[in-house]
């Protein structure tokens, strides 16, 4: 197969990857267990902490682990298989951001989607595992201390393309293309949260596992 016959590939891995982003599993998984739409309440944000306030952990923690696999899952299969077609870093870095955003525009849901945490893990997974682990560490670090899954969410964010560019050269070789998808991904997190950061700032900011009317916001 000739090259020129290829040029098609990374735009199809873009699309695939922005399909696969825009699986709303928090919509799909409370449909599943008989639950309300999260879109109807709480936050009205369609992702795994305000699913946690319909009282169902299960729905929430597989809410999350899916959430986290469709951002992982396309850049794994870039990661390992997109060399032998010719899919370079840059395509790397493109289906990535296309998960991420299907996530935050899902175009299977009106382009109404969730804020994008668990996607964004998935895809640092993939693109580097150890970012993965030190960003969701980050998290996890935060949420536990503090028990804002908005703050941690922010914390992270900002901690990520730090860690992507301190790690050149110890933990793993940085590019340009990868960077500038981690970046991107920061910043887009920290514009869904402005509403949590106004706020955390006036302490009006609901913590993890707090049940609210569905007039709320979180």
């Amino acid at each position: 197969m000739s090259d020129a016959s290829l040029t098609w590939l990374p735009a199809l891995a873009v699309a695939l990857a922005y399909l696969i982003g825009s699986l709303s599993f928090a919509v799909l998984v409370s449909r599943m267990m008989g639950l309300a739409d999260p879109r109807t309440y709480g936050s009205k944000n369609p992702g795994a902490t305000n699913v946690l306030r319909s009282g169902s952990k299960a729905a929430a923690a597989l809410t999350l682990l899916l959430d986290a696999v469709k951002g992982w899952l396309p850049v794994w299969a870039v990661a390992h298989w997109g060399a032998a077609w010719g899919l370079g870093h840059g395509t790397l870095a493109a289906v990535g951001l296309a998960a991420f955003l299907g996530h935050l525009f899902p175009v299977f849901f009106r382009f109404r989607g969730g804020k994008g945490v668990a996607t964004a893990a998935g895809v640092l997974l993939a693109l580097e595992p150890w970012l993965g682990v030190a960003v969701i560490a980050s998290w996890l670090l935060v949420a536990v201390f503090f028990r804002y899954s908005s703050l941690a969410a922010i914390v992270a964010a900002v901690f990520a393309p730090l860690y992507y560019g301190f790690g050149d050269g110890v933990a793993w070789t940085a590019n340009a293309p990868v960077g500038a998808a981690v970046a991107a991904m920061s910043v887009l997190l920290l514009w869904r949260h402005a509403g949590n950061i106004q706020r955390l700032l006036a302490g009006q900011e609901s913590k993890i596992g707090s049940r609210k009317s569905p007039g709320g916001r979180g």
